[in-house]
């Protein structure tokens, strides 16, 4: 598929059909999200392919413990429908036939080696630099995206589990220094997706500087 149909046809999907996904299948997804750069090609980022039903239904059953102990205890009957979405939104993952757990290694740039001893810290060029190890597990995942699109899965990337990762990386597996960055979903989608995206105009978010 050319890239400008594959980037159109990609939507967020969070109902999904039982099928399975084929190991080769996911295989093939995590290859080509390996792809996406990172700094000093450090490559941080790790991937769990969860397929166990009772392990992704206890990960969701501690993401809505952790949610509604976020939540006031008297909620209006407004505020009460907006957490059942959030709900929903945060934990609808325990349905999908396939979750990839996206873990972020630890990075450290080379200009951290060329300052030590200086006042700042790693983890402070990090930050001024915007936090490039978190940049590239955003362009990984957005391969994952592509590339389950592109053999015909729907998909979605979450960050609303990640309230209760305290609670999910010893599910995982995951351990420190190692963190849970993000899940996403995949399968194939329940129904057709809904064609097109609800996007700004280029010109609404483009401006040149010549």
């Amino acid at each position: 598929m050319e890239f400008t149909a594959l980037a159109e046809k990609r939507v967020s999907v969070r109902q999904f059909k039982s099928d399975a996904v084929p190991v080769d299948h996911i295989r093939e997804m995590v290859r080509l999200a390996s792809l996406a750069p990172s700094p000093n090609n450090q490559q941080p980022w790790r991937f769990i392919a969860v397929t166990r039903k009772p392990l992704l239904q206890e990960m969701a059953d501690v993401v809505r413990v952790r949610l509604r102990a976020l939540l006031p205890v008297t909620l209006s009957e407004d505020a009460r429908r907006a957490a059942q979405r959030v709900e929903w939104f945060s934990t609808f993952f325990a349905e999908a036939p396939l979750v990839m757990a996206v873990a972020k290694r630890p990075y450290r740039s080379v200009i951290a080696r060329a300052v030590e001893g200086a006042s700042l810290s790693a983890a402070d060029i990090n930050a001024m630099r915007g936090y490039p190890d978190v940049q590239s597990i955003g362009a990984a995942i957005e391969h994952l995206l592509l590339a389950a699109t592109e053999l015909g899965y729907g998909s979605c990337w979450l960050s609303g589990p990640l309230i209760a990762r305290e609670a999910l990386e010893p599910l995982l597996g995951i351990a420190a220094p190692d963190q849970l960055a993000a899940l996403v979903t995949i399968g194939v989608p329940a129904a057709p997706p809904a064609a097109g995206h609800d996007r700004r105009p280029v010109d609404e978010i483009l401006r040149f500087l010549e």
